[in-house]
């Protein structure tokens, strides 16, 4: 999926630019964030070679498309700049063939639930303008894996899908722009070390392995409310 990242910024500008100068009223100890977003799940996948019986098939790989899914998190603020920030969201992905294998196309898709918690700290929080940064872990559950009817004809009738769950480092950027004391627009960028193994049981040809980093940058946009 094509997703023009410009696009969805400038419209971020625009919102802000309507939204007139906000009152400035500072974080607090104890608050809590919660924020609505809609974000484009965009992986940067290295893959080994897929191996069909420990045997690396020469020139093999697969790839994921991207994801555009809505997204909700939370943040505690343990101090007025301090926050930790749950982040919840469940993405499809397709999966597919590449290098010599990309003429079976679609081979599977399977679904993600990726909880992330980070810790941030917030800059200019008696500010309209309040930029943060953080640093965290992610904890990646794969699920509903499902093997296209194509593949499984292609693999002699079978193709049983399994991927492995992945513990990895996040990181994130952000900014929140007060619409007033309670209400913020909020833009967002993430980076999620996440890797996995595919196992795919056929008839045709065993027991398939492939190994493959995903790594996806995060890109949301979305409104917030202070609590």
């Amino acid at each position: 999926m094509t997703v023009n990242k410009n696009t969805a910024f400038a419209a971020l500008t625009g919102v802000m630019a309507l939204a007139g100068t906000a009152p400035a009223t500072a974080y607090e100890t104890g608050d809590w964030l919660v924020r609505g977003r809609v974000i484009v799940v965009d992986p940067r996948e290295d893959s080994g070679s897929i191996k069909s019986g420990g045997t690396p098939i020469a020139g093999s790989g697969a790839g994921l498309d991207s994801s555009v899914v809505p997204e909700v998190d939370f943040t505690y603020m343990l101090t007025p700049s301090w926050g930790l920030e749950l982040i919840l969201a469940s993405s499809e992905h397709d999966a597919y063939g590449t290098g010599s294998v990309a003429g079976l196309g679609k081979l599977f898709d399977a679904r993600t639930l990726p909880p992330t918690l980070t810790v941030q700290y917030h800059f200019n929080t008696n500010g309209t303008v309040r930029p943060y940064a953080g640093i965290g872990l992610n904890y990646t559950l794969f699920f509903n894996e499902d093997a296209t009817s194509d593949f499984k004809t292609a693999m002699g009738g079978k193709a049983d899908v399994e991927l492995d769950d992945s513990w990895g480092l996040a990181a994130n950027v952000g900014v929140d722009y007060a619409i007033n004391k309670d209400w913020f627009i909020n833009a967002d960028v993430k980076y999620i070390d996440m890797d996995t193994e595919a196992t795919i049981k056929t008839n045709a040809l065993g027991r398939l392995k492939v190994d493959v980093d995903i790594d996806p940058w995060v890109y949301g946009i979305g409104i917030g409310r202070r609590f």
